[in-house]
């Protein structure tokens, strides 16, 4: 019974990948020879400073997702757990959980309609409350980036959120009982009961993004522009620039081994100090 699956990764999956790790080693070419040229490709995404521009910005966007994103969908939940209407509180969840059934096309377009510094809904409002002139969010680097920061983070926090729902239902009414018993008041409650009961899910959480940390690109396409460039390229836009902008399929190949191999590491790493294992 699991041959189909296993027969499904390995021709979808672990052939692309080593078919992939070969084109990393080659002068690869469409039509005509394709010469075997080592670790040169490699070499090459090394030493180039623009890959460890976009790296750095990779490491400043993504872990800033990391830690807001994280931490935003344990507070959303907590606070929905002591919404005592139960329509509100479904109403609360399904609006949170809309933007993550869209695609960046569609949540990055209404954002940049929504910050325009002409008809966007953001300056109108700023301008209303006094401010002298609207802002360039989508032109100003240092505003750009936290743009492209905290719409990632507000697209799948609802998702997130979810997710420690669910957990909080299936905690044990006993334990709430006998910590109110022992008069514990509401906050003492969440602290040592709720949070703990969390743990677990948490460390899931921490590694389904850490996964996806590094590979950042619908966003950047879709949001970016000439002006913040610089500022909000991330590796895996490097990767698409150098194999279907200027088609060195090779370079773009082993810049996106050297990301794979970045996130095992990375992956490998959180799972030993979070101890995913043990539960």
């Amino acid at each position: 019974m699991i041959f189909p699956i296993l027969a499904w990764f390995a021709v979808f999956s672990y052939y692309p990948v080593l078919r992939g790790l070969i084109i990393s080693m080659q002068n690869y070419r469409l039509i005509g020879s394709r010469p075997f040229v080592g670790v040169d490709n490699y070499k090459a995404v090394l030493t180039d400073s623009n890959f460890w521009e976009v790296f750095g910005n990779t490491l400043l966007i993504s872990g800033s997702v990391l830690v807001i994103g994280f931490v935003m969908p344990i507070i959303l939940a907590l606070s929905l757990t002591e919404v005592a209407s139960a329509w509100f509180k479904k109403v609360t969840q399904t609006i949170v959980y809309l933007p993550h059934l869209f695609s960046w096309v569609v949540i990055g377009g209404i954002w940049i309609m929504m910050l325009s510094p002409d008809t966007g809904i953001v300056n109108q409002l700023l301008l209303a409350m006094g401010m002298e002139r609207p802002i360039s969010f989508m032109s100003d680097s240092t505003h750009a980036r936290w743009v492209i920061i905290l719409t990632n983070v507000w697209k799948d926090m609802g998702y997130y959120c979810i997710l420690y729902l669910a957990t909080i239902v299936g905690i044990n009414p006993a334990l709430y009982e006998a910590g109110t018993i022992d008069g514990a008041n509401r906050w003492q409650l969440v602290r040592y009961i709720t949070i703990p009961q969390l743990f677990n899910t948490m460390k899931v959480v921490l590694i389904l993004k850490i996964v996806g940390i590094l590979r950042i690109f619908d966003q950047i396409v879709v949001m970016r522009n000439g002006a913040i460039a610089k500022k909000v390229d991330v590796v895996m836009y490097y990767t698409f620039q150098k194999g279907i902008l200027e088609f060195k399929i090779g370079l773009a190949t082993a810049a996106g081994f050297s990301l794979i191999v970045m996130t095992l590491i990375l992956t490998f790493a959180v799972k030993k100090i979070i101890r995913f294992d043990e539960g």
